[in-house]
């Protein structure tokens, strides 16, 4: 039995004791009496939140094989309805259809007796995975199974690690592999089709099997969704035609990097006196504080009132104007909640835009030695409200820019305005959230303008975000959790749709003994030249970090690195404009355009900047040789000249010359050449 159409040939064909479902000659499903692919059950989960960071665990209390089904053809598709017993009743119904060239489960029936599910899509040992979202410590999936739950990254991510240890035996924060502000239920796979499964239940996708991947959702989900591509480029655009894309950046944002600065209007103004002094291309001032701040046992926290406070920065309507008149914007930060000292907390709480308890009384969240409200999303007056703010308080202040932080914070025994499950609503957080700013921009009528950045992500963030950034990385050398994280967090969530990332440059947390080094920053900025933002963070304990006006080096460093992210903004541009217009993201696994490369799908620690240069990031302490992978091609040492074709090799890589190469034949030739100069 087949359905045939221009897009796509879909197919399901019988076989003994059950059937096969195929896509374009790819096997998706096998399913049997003794193999069924499905499984339901019931579950009962505890899940425990402390600052972020979730203790989840769940006690089965069934699960059983459907093992039985009645199909019947139908003018659309096949109605399959599944059964626990052969002349059972119905436990699950799916419409299996094609539509728009996308081979479609859609979910129509259960029981009520059934709260989780396990779908079982086939696979083979040779098959590699990506995507789920932003990974931090795998690209390829294989081998290792993903809980979906957006949280806190997690201190340190490694459970063999002593910062892990610490952080979990101190602050129950130590995360592990796969700890993620934004997961998502969507993956890629080498046979060159996505799946993506509409749910914002948790879910745990395990890719360990050989045989088949097992994806387990704690919920029924509306449909799971397939689409297959003769190519990885053709997939992801594709794959995004779903989602919606990210739009361009703004053409200020190429002027140089955005300084992390702090401390008040003449604090921010000496230091990006000096910065401009010594030839640092300054495209923008981010001032987080700008709001007022708050010390704790953490390190230097923020005021969560979000109104410009005029006593730690004076005249700083001015300064905006200003810094405005010489080509440097002024960024900020904001997040969905409120701090009860502040007069927004008091106006949400008089209007009844705080998510409740279970006894009607507001929800307070534990930040870490101070409490917030939670301003109540599935509310749209509460919605409306919240984009007044950020129009009123920040972009008519003269804001061009900010971050918009947090988003995965959610308890799960909230009470919202919607009426449905804070377990159901907390994945779905992070996507509202963008969708926020997303709105407040756009009414003001400043869409390709402002900007804003965000580390919380779920399924829809793609059209909202307009920049990601890798979330909380430690200040060390660490695979999990250090600069080597952010090149799988890009590259994964490149290949999920979010094209446009980047990362603190020198980290963000210093806990538990872990102190920035100069050789950190200096080699995380080298990487960040070659991302599409370059921006700076004090960190939360900014006097046990090394910073960009350290010493006279460093800021000759960073001046002439921002003067080659400068020069390489042309190119920068267009594969951000790729990324708009075909979901194509700026930073590319190696297989995307080597596809016949079977080295390159477990190239993890490199990427094609678009489709002409290729980055190998030193993220090693004290190395001052690099060895890199090049496809088969013809390549050109940026920094020498020198001539290279595919394989390994070791070269020469100082502070200041990170391991990059272009194109031989590149029509950016010209361009290339210039950064040396």
């Amino acid at each position: 039995m087949a359905l045939k159409t221009n897009e796509t040939t879909f197919v399901l064909k019988e076989i003994n004791n059950g059937f096969q479902i195929v896509a374009d000659g790819r096997l998706l499903f096998h399913h049997s009496v003794q193999q069924p692919m499905l499984y339901v059950g019931y579950g009962e989960e505890t899940i425990n939140m402390y600052r972020g960071n979730f203790d989840i665990h769940d006690y089965v209390v069934e699960r059983i094989g459907l093992r039985y089904v009645d199909v019947v053809q139908t003018e659309n598709g096949f109605q399959l309805s599944f059964s626990k017993f052969d002349g059972g009743p119905t436990d699950l119904e799916i419409l299996l259809a094609e539509e728009d060239g996308k081979v479609k489960l859609h979910f129509t029936k259960r029981s009520s007796e059934i709260n989780r599910l396990w779908l079982r899509v086939q696979a083979d040992g040779k098959e590699k995975v990506y995507g789920c979202g932003e990974q931090l410590s795998h690209f390829n999936l294989r081998g290792k199974n993903f809980p979906l739950w957006t949280s806190e990254p997690g201190v340190g991510r490694n459970k063999n690690t002593y910062t892990t240890w610490q952080a979990d035996v101190k602050d129950k924060a130590g995360g592990d592999y796969y700890n993620t502000n934004y997961p998502q239920p969507t993956f890629i796979s080498t046979k060159k089709y996505y799946c993506h499964v509409e749910t914002t239940a948790y879910a745990d996708f395990d890719f360990r099997n050989d045989e088949y991947h097992e994806l387990q959702i704690w919920d029924i989900p509306k449909y799971v969704l397939f689409e297959t591509a003769e190519s990885y480029v053709e997939l992801v655009e594709k794959l995004t035609d779903v989602f919606g894309r990210q739009p361009e950046l703004p053409d200020w944002t190429y002027n140089g990097i955005w300084l992390g600065l702090q401390g008040g209007t003449d604090t921010v103004q000496k230091k990006l006196d000096l910065a401009l002094e010594k030839g640092i291309k300054v495209g923008g001032v981010w001032c987080q504080d700008w709001q007022g701040k708050r010390i704790t046992s953490f390190g230097k926290r923020l005021m969560w009132n979000w109104r410009w406070n005029s006593d730690e920065y004076p005249n700083l309507d001015e300064k905006i104007k200003e810094w405005k008149a010489k080509g440097i914007r002024f960024l900020g930060y904001i997040n969905p909640y409120v701090a009860v000292e502040g007069d927004l907390y008091e106006t949400a709480a008089d209007h009844g835009y705080l998510a409740l308890n279970e006894k009607g009384d507001i929800y307070l969240v534990d930040f870490g030695e101070f409490y917030c409200g939670v301003v109540d999303f599935t509310n749209e007056e509460a919605c409306s409200w919240y984009k007044s703010v950020i129009k009123e308080n920040m972009i008519d202040l003269g804001l061009d820019g900010w971050m918009a932080d947090f988003g995965e914070y959610l308890p799960t025994d909230v009470h919202l305005h919607n009426g449905v499950s804070a377990k159901i609503m907390h994945n779905a957080w992070p996507a509202l959230w963008a969708k926020i700013n997303y709105d407040a921009v756009s009414e003001a009528g400043k869409l390709g303008e402002v900007t804003y950045f965000m580390r919380a992500g779920y399924t829809g963030i793609q059209k909202y975000c307009t920049l990601l950034w890798g979330g909380d990385q430690s200040v060390n050398w660490s695979l999990d959790d250090g600069l080597a994280s952010v090149i799988p967090a890009a590259l994964s969530s490149g290949m999920t749709g979010c094209g446009l990332h980047h990362s603190d440059i020198g980290g963000y947390t210093s806990l538990h003994g872990n102190k920035r080094s100069k050789e950190l920053l200096l080699r995380w900025t080298d990487m960040a030249t070659f991302t599409p933002v370059m921006r700076t963070h004090e960190g939360n304990r900014p006097d046990d970090c090394f910073q960009f006006d350290g010493d006279e080096e460093t800021l000759q460093h960073i001046a002439r690195m921002t003067g080659i992210y400068v020069r390489l903004a042309p190119y920068t541009k267009d594969i951000v404009k790729e990324n708009a217009q075909k979901g194509i993201p700026v930073q590319r696994p190696l297989f995307m355009h080597y596809e016949e490369d079977n080295n390159a799908y477990d190239i993890q620690y490199q990427y094609l900047y678009g489709r002409d240069l290729l980055v190998a990031p030193v993220y090693e302490e004290a190395a001052t040789h690099w060895t890199v992978y090049l496809p088969e091609d013809e390549w050109v040492h940026v920094w020498t000249g020198k001539e290279y074709s595919g394989g390994y090799t070791e070269v020469e890589a100082p502070i200041g010359e990170p391991p990059v190469f272009y194109r031989k034949n590149s029509s950016y030739k010209e361009l290339f050449e210039s950064l040396t100069k």
